[in-house]
């Protein structure tokens, strides 16, 4: 962006780049967990362009300060870029509020498998896996690996907790492969990052073709400002007197990562890895048992430690989950008293796949409450996604947009001309979620954990 607006407009925005520079870095901010509005970030970016754009297409005229806050006051009412800010502030917050949910939501999931896998192992767990991996050696038989069906109903037994957090770790995986199509599609963010540059092209220009009757209203409304000195006309040879048109990257030109692909790409490879790990918790016995390290296979049945010697193992595997143990042979589990900490992580999960299904949508829930009952996406529930992605036509919901009401708008609070510091409180409270505090670890870690790692893992580096 700054090499296409340097090329086009020259001194005229090299001399203003610190307005541009500030709302990249809000938007950094807000990507990395910031409590930051992206509804009052476009707000003061817009309010900064006008005001410096008024002045540009009035040179004839010197204004204040004072008079510059009252046209970026009057902004809203005067739409002096007509609805491309609007349009901007949509297609851009909706590709944040996702790229960022995504970001943390994958950083949850980690914490949530590695919290899982480091809860303690009780007595009975213990010398379940005792008794199928250690006995054999006391009878004399220390090649002999204990029976499949054995081994299921001891890891049953010992990850019955675990097991609880399928039914809402599945709600998290679909949440985050939603927030994935999405990502593809209408809130693509490459498109969105391509869009600021374009837009805001756009709308100086409208500014431009219409300032003769945006001006009149202002100085209607503001007063008349002191005429300016005579000034020279601008040079034809001065740098962006001969605009070039804008343009956005095609696919072979894109950013590439470190990893040499481009961002749709990644979201395309993570979209693959995903549904595999749907029913990741009631699998993990089955994952463990079916290694041949750590019992025989099925095949050999009549040739495996049973648990009191060589020969078929014959009680049924128990179903998955802590009620399902309560027949379990292998293991006593107690039933009535589920685990604290797997009762906190399901709660856990429960929050952060609401945050997703919101991001889904095109709302942040941090400031749902607090911007036009919208979240950053501004009230923009109805909008089409045709309208803000060409090309992505098929995969818009049904629309009724209602009608804008500009005498309706409030008349935004005046800024002040320097700003210090931010104007929100900078912290990442709302980053990725905690995991619990550290726990034992049990010495089946690395295998429970093995699956999910190989997994999902190279998406996080």
């Amino acid at each position: 962006m700054n090499q296409m607006f340097t090329k086009t407009y020259g001194r005229l925005f090299t001399q203003n780049t610190h307005v541009f520079h500030e709302l990249f870095v809000e938007l950094r901010r807000y990507y990395s967990g910031g409590s930051v509005s992206l509804t009052e970030v476009f707000s003061d970016f817009w309010s900064g362009v006008v005001e410096r754009v008024f002045s540009l297409v009035n040179p004839q005229y010197q204004f204040s300060d004072d008079y510059l806050e009252c046209v970026s006051k009057h902004a809203e009412q005067l739409q002096p870029f007509g609805d491309l800010p609007r349009k901007l502030r949509v297609q851009v917050s909706r590709a944040f509020i996702a790229a960022r949910a995504l970001s943390q939501g994958l950083a949850f999931g980690r914490d949530i498998v590695n919290t899982a896998t480091k809860l303690t192992a009780d007595s009975e767990c213990v010398r379940g896996l005792m008794r199928q991996w250690y006995c054999p050696l006391c009878r004399g038989l220390p090649f002999l690996r204990p029976c499949h069906s054995l081994c299921l109903n001891v890891m049953k037994g010992c990850l019955a907790n675990q097991a609880e957090l399928d039914t809402e770790w599945n709600n998290f995986i679909d949440a985050l492969y939603l927030v994935s199509e999405k990502l593809e599609g209408p809130f693509n963010f490459e498109l969105a990052a391509d869009s600021i540059s374009v837009k805001v092209s756009e709308a100086i220009m409208h500014m431009q073709e219409n300032s003769v009757s945006i001006s009149s209203k202002v100085f209607q409304g503001c007063g008349n400002p002191r005429p300016a000195p005579a000034r020279s006309k601008r040079s034809p040879s001065e740098p962006g007197g001969n605009r070039k048109p804008f343009r956005t990257y095609t696919p072979e030109e894109k950013p590439t990562t470190a990893a040499g692909t481009n961002l749709d790409r990644l979201v395309t490879e993570l979209k693959e890895r995903l549904r595999p790990m749907r029913g990741f918790w009631v699998s993990l016995p089955h994952t463990i048992c079916n290694d041949e390290r750590m019992a025989a296979d099925v095949t050999n049945e009549d040739r495996c430690w049973n648990g009191q010697t060589r020969g078929r193992y014959l009680p049924e595997v128990t179903g998955n989950g802590l009620a399902s143990q309560i027949n379990n042979p292998e293991v006593e589990v107690d039933i009535a008293r589920p685990d604290v900490r797997t009762k906190q992580l399901i709660m856990d999960l429960k929050v952060v796949t609401n945050k997703l299904k919101h991001a889904e949508r095109g709302q942040d829930m941090n400031f749902i409450d607090s911007e036009e009952g919208s979240g950053s996406g501004g009230g923009d529930h109805g909008e089409r996604y045709s309208d803000d992605w060409p090309g992505y036509g098929p995969q818009s919901p049904p629309y009724s947009k209602p009608p804008r009401n500009p005498v309706s708008n409030p008349v935004k609070p005046p800024r002040g001309r320097e700003r210090n510091g931010s104007k929100w409180s900078r912290n990442n409270g709302h980053g990725r979620v905690r995991s619990s505090a550290s726990l034992h670890t049990f010495s089946l870690v690395p295998l429970l954990s093995l699956q999910f790692a190989i997994t999902v893992a190279p998406l996080w580096r």
